[in-house]
């Protein structure tokens, strides 16, 4: 499975319109339990009591045999079926927020059942699949080869009234989601669990089987969902508490984990998503546009209080960092740039899209925080991974309890008081600023490294003001650091060095840098870390 398929079609699909209450959605009045279909009595313990007692049962694939005509379209096509607005899960009630479904089909096979909560007496109604909730348009299905409940692919939630007609949440494909800011952008995504996301075996994508939604209040924009997770080694219970303000989506999510076997890698508030090139390695970027990420960087603010930017890259391979850490104050894959012109992009616009901040809400102990880059040739694949990994794995029989919240917004809802990183730039070193490399520095090959700090103290600090460097390698010398000045309008510093190899080895590079004042030694910026791959020797040229 490739990630990026499923934020695709999430794409695609946000365009969908309508839905609404009516006897097509609406399920027997029969009280059953959660798992027999129909409707029943629910409450979020029960469903937390069932997680535990279905990860105690073999694991069965809901995923179903679809009729030719949904099974073997293309998102050409699948991207015409329209829900009908006048069909919406609350459609007339005054609510403030409105729930539509995607149609099942196409690579989306997996029945998602939902559930319409009575505010009155609790119990949960079946929401039936139903040809007349849909509008095929062009698309070629043959409505007369469907039959039956064939439950949905998942659901978008969007504000009403709703004049710019786009959604601003959406659960589409196994357990992914994402959200929107004020910007009506979709970036990056998240998950409800990763198993095993890097190692030996292959991937398990867990699965969001169903849903069960309470109804908003007149007028308010939140609303709280439920959901059952499913997988071969795990099973879940999840509370989301959505509140789609103004600016931001913001998620308060309670996750209850349960093991069915021994899992080698468990990824709590797993993030995806894509960089393809930015400011540091310039040669990936064989494209007329300046960069092309949905997120630029993996900020932490650590346990013990220290804020850390990883750039993220386009590595060659496969790459697996982990940061140690113990009850993190937060993370998250940030896009720091908002500059249409840092882009150039009129069609995807990567200057708009959100960034995703997620802050633990329960302790969650020792473990790591991990990120996993992998190698793409350019922007139609999510190849960065970002999760929270506990020290002690979950055996099967064992359950975890985990709080957080999540961030949907331009910039996180956090910030360091110190300065911050704004880019980082990379290219031929060993020559003297100002001259161009070539037939007079033949010595020597070097990476030359430049990084912007801005803000913070550094907004009140004059041009000549003392300030250190402090910069690291794994492997290799550093050589003549320097910290210049940037223009005043951007208030702040600039550190370049110049990295030296010891041998022809292509081993990736730890490197580590943050500024302090010369004469306290106070810190004054995050610390930034960065992975550098040196090119074989044959390709190490100096012109």
């Amino acid at each position: 499975m490739q990630r990026r398929d499923l934020l695709k079609a999430t794409a695609a699909l946000a365009a969908f319109t309508g839905l609404s209450t009516s006897s097509l959605l609406l399920a027997s009045s029969r009280t059953r339990g959660p798992d027999s279909g129909g409707s029943h009595r629910f409450s979020f313990e029960e469903l937390i009591a069932d997680a535990r007692r279905q990860a105690g049962r073999p694991w069965h694939s809901g995923s179903e045999t679809l009729p030719p005509t949904l099974a073997g379209m293309q998102p050409q096509a699948f991207n015409v079926i329209h829900y009908d607005r006048q069909r919406s899960l609350w459609h007339g009630s005054g609510s403030g927020l409105d729930v539509e479904f995607f149609h099942v089909g196409m690579g989306f096979r997996q029945p998602v059942r939902m559930y319409r909560i009575d505010p009155g007496s609790g119990i949960a109604s079946d929401v039936h699949f139903d040809p007349r909730l849909f509008n095929y348009g062009d698309s070629g299905v043959d409505v007369s080869q469907l039959h039956g409940d064939y439950g949905f692919a998942g659901f978008r939630i969007y504000k009403q009234p709703d004049p710019g007609h786009h959604d601003i949440v959406a659960f589409l494909g196994a357990s992914y989601f994402r959200a929107v800011d004020d910007t009506g952008q979709y970036g990056l995504s998240a998950r409800g669990l990763a198993i095993d996301t890097f190692g030996p075996q292959p991937e398990e994508f867990p699965d969001f089987t169903a849903f069960w939604f309470e109804q908003p209040a007149p007028g308010s924009r939140r609303m709280v969902v439920y959901a059952r997770l499913d997988s071969p080694s795990a099973t879940g219970a999840y509370r989301f508490a959505i509140d789609c303000q103004d600016h931001q989506v913001v998620m308060d999510i309670q996750a209850h984990v349960n093991a069915r076997k021994d899992i080698a890698q468990i990824g709590i508030c797993p993030m995806t998503s894509m960089y393809s090139c930015g400011t540091d390695e310039r040669s990936r970027c064989d494209t007329f546009h300046p960069q092309i990420h949905d997120s630029d960087r993996l900020s932490i603010w650590s346990g013990n209080g220290e804020w850390i930017c990883r750039p993220l890259s386009n590595p060659p391979h496969i790459q697996f960092n982990s940061f140690q850490d113990t009850n993190p104050k937060g993370f998250g894959l940030v896009q720091t740039d908002h500059r249409f012109d840092s882009y150039q992009d009129t069609v995807d616009r990567y200057d708009r899209r959100p960034s995703l901040w997620a802050t633990p809400t329960t302790e969650w102990g020792e473990g790591s925080i991990n990120l996993m880059e992998m190698p793409t040739t350019g922007e139609t694949l999510d190849n960065v991974v970002a999760f929270w990994t506990p020290k002690q794995p979950l055996r099967a029989g064992e359950s975890r309890d985990f709080g957080y919240r999540l961030n949907w917004s331009a910039l996180p809802p956090v910030a360091p008081g110190l300065a911050q990183v704004r880019s980082t730039r990379s290219g031929l070193g060993d020559f003297t600023e100002g001259w161009a490399p070539g037939e007079h520095y033949p010595a020597a090959w070097a990476r030359r490294f430049a990084i912007d700090f801005v803000g913070g103290p550094l907004a009140a600090m004059p041009a000549t003001a003392a300030i250190e460097p402090v910069i690291s390698a794994s492997t290799g010398r550093i050589r003549d650091p320097q910290v210049l000045a940037l223009p005043d309008e951007v208030h702040g510093f600039r550190v370049l060095f110049d990295w030296y190899p010891d041998d022809a080895g292509t081993a990736p590079v730890d490197m580590r840098c943050f500024i302090r004042a010369g004469g306290n030694h106070a810190t004054l910026s995050e610390t930034w870390l960065y992975q550098y791959f040196p090119p074989p020797a044959d390709q190490r040229r100096h012109a």
